[in-house]
């Protein structure tokens, strides 16, 4: 017990027939016990969070994954150093956010307090808002709160990056029924809808399950009609884009809306019989 207590370990004692050893929460953390296959993942996820979108973390997690290496067995230090310098990160211009933000956001979420805060529209914008906090979204390299808007009486999703005053947690209110096929699927269409000028909402004659893995949540949402069909919602700035993704998910499908893609797969279905040699009229 006395070892333990010298490595950090908290380790309280109670005497009697009834008493024992247990180990407690300490203030510092204790040393861990990882598996080959634990270290390697902890590894990866620092180093991904070192050129993630929260401001502030990069350093932090260096430092963690130099600490990591250094008690790693050589054949797991040699492959963790692999995963460094042969994966090569995408540069981009994402926002990044404050983890404070973050972790008061989540807070309120688990509490179910009221939020107040500043935020700044797409066309710039500015506004205040009372929110019930729901989930919090990572699209992409973004972030989003999906929350129930007081004054709109309605779902919203903000990018927490646009949220131009700290958040600050206000009264408690009863937990909503969220929205639609939940929080992860309202961010998504909300996206689409926001950078796509044209959306479609298309009928798939097959089921969900068969088709989920070919529309990732950055290009469309699916839901469930039936067990034989399901309904896709998503979205393009160019119609032929649009009409050939939907024609490469690979099953039958009807076009809902708008009119103007059931214009351009007619015309597309007239060009692609031509290419090929073969009449309109041929089966």
């Amino acid at each position: 017990m006395e070892r333990l207590r010298s490595l950090g370990y908290p380790v309280n004692a109670e005497p009697g027939a009834a008493g024992g050893y247990r180990l407690g929460a300490g203030a510092a953390l204790p040393p861990l016990v990882l598996d080959d296959e634990e270290a390697v993942a902890v590894a990866v996820c620092l180093r991904t969070a070192a050129s993630g979108t929260v401001t502030g973390i990069e350093e932090t997690s260096m430092r963690a994954l130099a600490k990591l290496e250094q008690v790693l067995l050589s054949r797991l230090r040699r492959r963790v150093r692999a995963l460094g310098s042969f994966t090569v990160p995408t540069l981009g211009a994402a926002p990044t956010v404050e983890p404070e933000v973050l972790a008061t956001i989540a807070g309120a979420c688990r509490d179910q307090q009221r939020l107040r805060f500043g935020y700044r529209s797409y066309e710039g914008g500015s506004s205040r808002r009372t929110v019930e906090p729901h989930r919090l979204v990572q699209l992409g390299r973004r972030w989003y709160l999906v929350a129930w808007d007081i004054d709109r009486a309605d779902w919203r999703s903000f990018r927490v990056d646009r949220i131009t005053r700290r958040p600050s947690p206000g009264t408690r209110f009863a937990a909503r029924k969220p929205p639609p096929n939940g929080a992860a699927a309202f961010v998504a269409k909300g996206a689409l809808d926001a950078r796509n000028r044209w959306q479609a909402n298309v009928i798939l004659h097959a089921p969900l399950a068969a088709v989920g893995a070919r529309v990732p949540q950055t290009v469309g949402t699916l839901e469930a009609i039936d067990d034989e069909t399901c309904r896709l919602h998503t979205g393009a700035d160019w119609l032929g884009s649009l009409a050939i993704y939907i024609a490469a998910i690979g099953v039958d499908f009807e076009v809902i809306e708008p009119p103007e893609l059931i214009a351009e797969l007619r015309m597309l279905a007239d060009r692609f019989q031509r290419a090929t040699g073969n009449p309109a009229d041929t089966p």
